[in-house]
């Protein structure tokens, strides 16, 4: 029996190493200690609450570029980088071989098969879809009227509201109200007023906040964790259900609320030139190849898109401004030059805000340093060799730092933490522009964002409207801390104080 015993434990301990020789095979470049059984998760776990710092400080040391072991038997394991050449090759010269992926498509399957998680013909199909669609002069001038009457009717008349009140606001829950009512309009055609002087809760907004950020937790914990939890409807898991639930019930409800609506019109569907996404889909749906659920999907992936994006460089904007005087003196300087005191009569225009190169440089400074999708992945389909050197082994999930790539120094000086809008800005007062697997928040590559014009115009009118009537105060003492979600957001929010701008 007891030699019995000893062979077991022998034979247990051989392989034991026999594994662990494996693992240290397979991890060529690891960032730090591989424990057993646990790999390197523990380390992240202790250092989630500021897991965009720490990937930086973890790969700027390592050549912007290694690997994380995740515990023993959960095929946790990434190869994760924040090198721009090797982002270029992945996303733009070797694209055809790296693709979302299935474990990318089933941690975010509340995404559906829109674009974000699509691939290959899908992909292909939607994104020519989308194109077309927003390549129409009457759906930018249907989203920048939206954009302006929300500014002009909602905006504006809530912050004169709080700073006639002098009471303290959450800039960014008024930018998350501000986005999601647009969003709603753009896509839907609806209105759900939900930034109005009562700051009301509405449910299928606070349901969408909730979804993003329990997302986020499936990137932290083993696949057989949340799966676990997800079969017993517990923890995180159980609020995603339920908030996946009421969001989708709000998104079926408008869809077939517009398909009754087009049916009663459709003898006069040709009558109406400016129309939201959603009617534009089912127009366009010659074929009869939308249903309901890939026209969920669509509106669920839009939301993504232009809602907490947008509400998140709006924030960060603002903060950043705020805290920076002789950037914001700028910024009303370059304003009173173009327009005098004219803005406020009204909001700016489209061609109007284009002129405006160092508002724009400072917006770009904000996504630069805090761009709303903090990381991104891509899966291998076969082997490869990045431009660093590093093998890339088929099957190998590769996760991009956005946020350490607007940090590196290597890239953008040894001035990189700093908040200085001029090295947008060309001797001649012109905008710089940098490629976009160098500048990431966009994306880069086929895959790169459709709207990122339309995205500049939207924080432009916003940030004239607001910069040109009130000033913004940041509460004493007050340091942002970035939010564990998919969308780069503050975790408390931003208190502020509006105060009047004089003339």
């Amino acid at each position: 029996m007891a030699n019995t015993f000893a062979y077991a434990q022998i034979i247990a301990a051989f392989l034991c190493f026999l594994y662990f020789f494996h693992r240290r095979q397979c991890c060529k470049y690891p960032f730090f200690i591989d424990w057993p059984f646990l790999g390197m998760l523990p380390r992240v776990l202790c250092n989630l609450s500021r897991i965009h710092d720490f990937a930086s400080d973890v790969l700027k040391p390592n050549g912007c570029t290694g690997e994380f072991t995740g515990p023993w038997f959960t095929n946790m394991n990434y190869m994760v980088t924040c090198d721009p050449i090797n982002v270029h090759h992945i996303l733009s010269k070797n694209f055809d071989n790296y693709v979302k992926g299935s474990e990318f498509r089933e941690i975010f399957q509340p995404f559906g098969h829109g674009i974000f998680t699509a691939d290959s013909e899908t992909w292909i199909y939607n994104r020519s879809l989308f194109h077309s669609l927003f390549k129409q002069r009457s759906f930018e001038v249907f989203l920048v009227k939206t954009i302006q009457n929300k500014v002009e009717r909602s905006l504006l008349p809530i912050l004169d509201h709080v700073q006639r009140q002098g009471i303290v606001v959450d800039l960014q829950d008024v930018f998350n109200r501000f986005t999601f009512d647009n969003i709603c309009s753009i896509v839907l055609g609806h209105d759900p007023n939900c930034l109005s002087i009562d700051f009301p809760e509405v449910e299928c907004e606070k349901a969408f906040t909730e979804a993003e950020e329990c997302i986020f937790y499936r990137h932290a914990v083993p696949k057989s964790v949340w799966k676990l939890q997800k079969w017993l409807q517990i923890g995180l898991e159980k609020k995603l259900t339920e908030a996946c639930k009421t969001f989708d019930e709000f998104l079926y409800a408008c869809i077939a609320s517009k398909q009754q609506e087009l049916r009663k019109n459709n003898k006069n569907e040709t009558a109406e030139s400016h129309v939201d996404l959603l009617t534009a889909l089912m127009r366009e749906d010659k074929g009869q190849l939308h249903d309901d659920k890939f026209l969920r999907d669509a509106a669920f992936n839009l939301f993504v898109a232009g809602r907490d994006t947008i509400a998140s460089a709006l924030t960060w904007f603002f903060w950043l401004v705020s805290t920076h005087p002789l950037v914001e003196a700028k910024i009303l300087e370059e304003i009173k030059e173009n327009f005098g005191d004219n803005i406020k009569q009204g909001v700016l225009g489209v061609d109007e805000v284009k002129k405006l190169a160092y508002l724009h440089g400072a917006i770009c400074e904000a996504l630069r340093l805090f761009p709303p999708i903090p990381f991104e992945s891509k899966q291998a389909i076969n082997g490869d060799i990045l431009p660093s050197g590093h093998i890339v082994n088929p099957k190998t999930t590769i996760l991009f730092s956005l946020y350490t790539m607007g940090r590196l120094e290597e890239t953008w000086g040894k001035d990189c933490l700093e908040f200085k809008p001029e090295r947008w800005i060309s001797k001649r007062g012109g905008i710089v522009y940098e490629p976009s697997y160098k500048f990431i928040s966009f994306n880069a590559g086929p895959r790169i964002c459709l709207g990122k014009d339309l995205s500049f115009i939207q924080m432009k009118i916003v940030a004239t409207a607001i910069l040109s009537n009130y000033r913004v105060h940041v509460v004493e003492g007050y340091v942002p801390t970035p939010s564990l979600s998919i969308v780069l957001l503050m975790k408390h929010g931003l208190k502020v104080k509006i105060t009047k701008r004089e003339i």
